[in-house]
């Protein structure tokens, strides 16, 4: 009979996004891995396979994670504007805070997309997911009256809005000063006449 888990297989994806992102994939060694996991070498082999299969997992279920959130705020009721605003107003909030850590790990993996084919799909799928709810969001917007007479591309503006969220990653990972994601944040809006 074989034994069950005796651990949380979601806690230890958060806690392996948090150790990959403060070390990088490269500098992550098994040994990091397993005194910050707090499993059992084996159980590790047997839950996730490798060190890559363990990383390719913990990037999708960030992923997989904070676009579900996008998404569902996109599609909330009401003002289109001020989703967007939320999204990167508490996207801005995170990266100030201790969880950034975890954000880090969008860096290892993007580091990986140039080597590794089935992370580059999995980031293009989501990046193409992630510009289609922010269109779908834009049309709704513009049929509710929040762009008045202003003609604009939707889709560019979606492509937009979507790689400034990555690019709120980057800040945070290069500078301290929360200032600075709120800056950002502030001139983002503005292409929304927040």
């Amino acid at each position: 009979m074989a034994r069950s888990k005796e651990f949380d297989t979601t806690l230890v994806l958060h806690k392996a996004m948090e150790i990959f992102g403060h070390y990088g994939y490269e500098g992550t060694s098994l040994q990091n891995l397993l005194d910050g996991l707090g499993i059992a070498r084996q159980s590790l082999y047997d839950t996730y396979g490798t060190k890559r299969d363990l990383f390719v997992s913990a990037v999708k279920h960030y992923v997989n994670e904070k676009t579900a959130a996008v998404i569902s705020l996109l599609e909330r009721p009401g003002s289109v504007k001020e989703a967007i605003a939320d999204i990167f107003h508490e996207g801005a909030a995170v990266l100030k805070n201790e969880r950034r850590r975890e954000c880090f790990i969008l860096h290892s993996a993007i580091d990986q997309v140039p080597h590794d084919p089935e992370i580059a799909a999995f980031f293009k799928q989501d990046m193409e997911r992630l510009e289609h709810a922010f269109y779908k969001a834009l049309v709704r917007s513009r049929e509710q009256g929040e762009f008045g007479n202003r003609q604009q591309d939707l889709l560019a503006l979606a492509r937009y809005l979507n790689h400034s969220r990555y690019s709120l990653t980057q800040v945070a990972k290069l500078t301290s000063d929360p200032k600075a994601l709120d800056d950002m944040t502030a001139v983002i809006l503005t292409t929304l006449d927040l």
